[in-house]
């Protein structure tokens, strides 16, 4: 069993722009560097996980967002740490992608989702993604 301890707290991003979803690579000498990622980050205290991501995405994205609804919650124990991984759908307000926090960014089609590589937490929400980018194609 891992002595990890609480879980830390992560709210991410899943924004649909058409029928493309925002990914973010993980910068080099991060935990998971190089993995591709919704971007967000850990709660700070006191934070919702809302304003948490809209800070986040701030930091790291250079964009303001507008939080919607929850899409999915995820458990994932990693040996060093435990992360509770709270997915949003989150729209782009204003700016552009920078890359801030993030070593690169990508807007992704459903079809090509599997030439990325992603965290083991992320993966158990790419089947909800796909249904939303296949609706997002069809138009509906």
């Amino acid at each position: 069993m891992s002595d990890a301890g609480l879980p830390v707290i992560v709210a991410a991003a899943v924004c649909i722009d058409g029928a493309r979803v925002l990914l973010t690579k993980r910068p080099s000498g991060t935990h998971l560097a190089g993995a591709w990622e919704f971007p967000g980050g850990k709660l700070e205290p006191g934070e919702s996980p809302q304003e948490a991501l809209a800070r986040e995405m701030r930091e790291e994205c250079g964009v303001e967002v507008e939080v919607g609804a929850a899409l999915d919650v995820t458990f994932w124990r990693y040996p060093k740490k435990n992360v509770l991984l709270l997915f949003y759908r989150t729209t782009i307000t204003a700016g552009a992608v920078q890359h801030l926090g993030v070593e690169d960014h990508a807007w992704v089609t459903r079809d090509a989702l599997d030439d990325y590589t992603f965290p083991p937490a992320d993966v158990g929400v790419l089947a909800r993604l796909r249904a939303l980018l296949a609706e997002a194609e069809a138009g509906t």
